[in-house]
This record gives structure tokens, sequence and C-alpha cells, in this order.
């Protein structure tokens, strides 16, 4: 038995047998014939001096041998797969692929698209909204916005804005809550995005630190930051929100946010990409135009008494 490889052919139509337990759907991925495709395994199994294949009546089964092969190959070639994608993109500045949670996306990136395109007409922007952990290269994302705590190992990660919250509403409820005390009695809307945090980013944080006392937290509650500020907008009640998502509501004054008192958590958005691929022209240029609005937007920031939350 050789250790020289098989051809990389034999390896490619033993992977696909192998994946599929079928030489005929094997050979109609690869494109090729059965005869052709099988002609190629009986190369690889020359050069193993083993079968690889138990040959059935009508199916096909791994052998030891085989077995022992597959997920080698397999992840062989999805290496492979993954490194030409990378090279394709590191030539194609013109298209960036960005995912963000739904929340930001909606909230925050979507209406100032229009302020980007016109900076960088050169540069096609494709979103991905999502809370999935994405694999920058199985999913072929260029750059991920996140929420968390920025435990980020192996890539390049960089803060993006320090969340804080704080009560907000339409200017018709304001009216009638104007201290926190009559807070605490108003239609109260809640945001359990962050509940994962097991903290007290949440009402009940904020009425302690506030000195107010008795307040029951009832209300409606949504799992999603963009919904509980959207039931807030439609003046269903009043929201903690993240002010990091209703900037733009603040600033045309569809809520408003009467209190000083605002908490930050311990979790913060994050500019995340492969370590390397942040001075890539379309990633740096994304990565300067997002700083510079978000640097835009803290006008309400400082007239704030903010308030850290301890995990």
């Amino acid at each position: 038995m050789s250790d020289r490889l098989p051809p990389l052919t034999a390896l490619r139509a033993f992977e696909a047998a192998a994946r599929h337990l079928s030489f005929a759907q094997a050979a109609a991925e690869l494109h090729v014939t059965p005869a052709a495709l099988s002609f190629q395994i009986k190369s690889l199994e020359q050069h193993l001096g083993e079968p690889v294949f138990h040959r059935l009546n009508r199916a096909v089964e791994l052998t030891e041998a085989g077995r022992a092969l597959a997920p080698g190959v397999n992840d062989g070639f999805a290496a492979i797969s993954a490194a030409w994608r990378n090279a394709q993109r590191s030539i194609n500045n013109n298209v960036l692929t960005v995912t963000a949670g739904p929340a930001f996306t909606s909230k925050w990136l979507a209406p100032r698209l229009f302020e980007f395109a016109e900076r960088h007409p050169e540069i096609e922007l494709r979103f991905s909204a999502s809370l999935r952990l994405m694999d920058f290269e199985r999913d072929e994302v260029d750059v991920a916005i996140r929420f968390g705590l920025g435990k980020d190992k192996g890539v390049y990660s960089e803060p993006l804005v320090r969340e804080w919250m704080t009560p907000m509403m339409t200017p018709e409820l304001a009216e009638s809550y104007d201290t926190p005390e009559k807070l605490s009695h108003a239609p109260l809307i809640h945001d359990d995005s962050l509940a994962f945090l097991k903290d007290t980013s949440n009402w009940s944080g904020w009425f302690k630190a506030a000195g107010v006392t008795g307040a029951t937290g009832a209300g409606v509650r949504f799992s999603q930051a963009d919904h509980a500020l959207d039931a807030a907008l439609s003046g269903v009640g009043v929201v903690l929100g993240r002010v990091s998502l209703a900037t733009r509501a603040l600033e045309r004054g569809h809520l408003v946010a009467p209190f000083r008192l605002g908490l930050v958590p311990p979790a913060h958005f994050r500019f995340v990409c492969p370590l390397g691929t942040e001075k890539r022209p379309h990633v740096a240029a994304f990565r300067s135009w997002i700083k510079d609005e978000i640097q835009s937007s803290k006008a309400f920031e400082g007239a704030r008494d903010l308030v850290p939350v301890q995990m």
C-alpha cells in the first residue's frame, strides 16, 4: 500500500458517493456517467489496496476503510470550497454581505441605508437579519453586527455602541406620566430581548434605581426589541426602550424619553469580521460609515444619568 494520494477526481467521486450512498446520484451531481464514477472509485480502491464500498444489489455501503476515509475527505472538500469562495470574495469589492439581528436591521440599519448608498454607490449591500451564530466561511458573510457580552475569539471584534435604556412613550402619554411614581401605574411594555443577561436590565431595575417601591411591573411582553418599540409607537404603553434602536423615533419626536435616568446593561453591539478582512476596502468603508453614524446619534446620552446594571 503506497502513501501516495489518489487522483483528486477519484477522491471527489468517493466523497459524493459516500455522501449519497448511491453511485447514480453521485454521478448526476458531478455530471459524469455512473460508469465513469465507478471507474474513479475503483482507481481509489487500487491506490488504497482495499474496497471502500460494499456493492449490494441496489445500493452501496461504506466498508470499514470507507468509513474511516469519508469524514476527512468530506471536510477536505468543504475546506477547499470555502477557500475558493473566500478567494472570490477577496477580489469582489463591490458586494458586502452583512448580518445583524432583526431589531438592529429594521430600526437602525434600514432607515440609514440611503446615507450609505449616497456615500458609497460602488458597494452593493446585502443583509441577512438573523440572531443565529454565523460561520463567516460557511455562510459567506463579510460582517456581523452582534449584541452581547462580546467574548469573540479568533475574529476581529470592535465595540460599536454602549447600549442604555430609558422609558419611552408617545408625547400624548408623556403628559399623563411625568413622574416615576405616576409611571409605575402606566401600561408598561416589556422588552424581553435582554432576558438572556439574567440581570436587572428591566422595569424592576429601573424603578428600583428611581427609588420607586411597590411597582408591579405588570404589562404586555415582547421577545423582540423592535416589536416592543412598535407597540410604544402605536401608543399601547410605555417601553423601557433601547436607545440604539429608538434614536430615529426620538429624533423625529414620534417617541419622547422624558426621564433623565437610564440603565446601562453589560452587553453592547460589536462589529465582527474575519481577522484581516477589516482592512479590505468595502469592509473598511462600511466600518467607517457605521461608526460615523453612531457618533452622530449620541445627542441624548449627554443629558442622562446612566446607571450601570450589575450582572
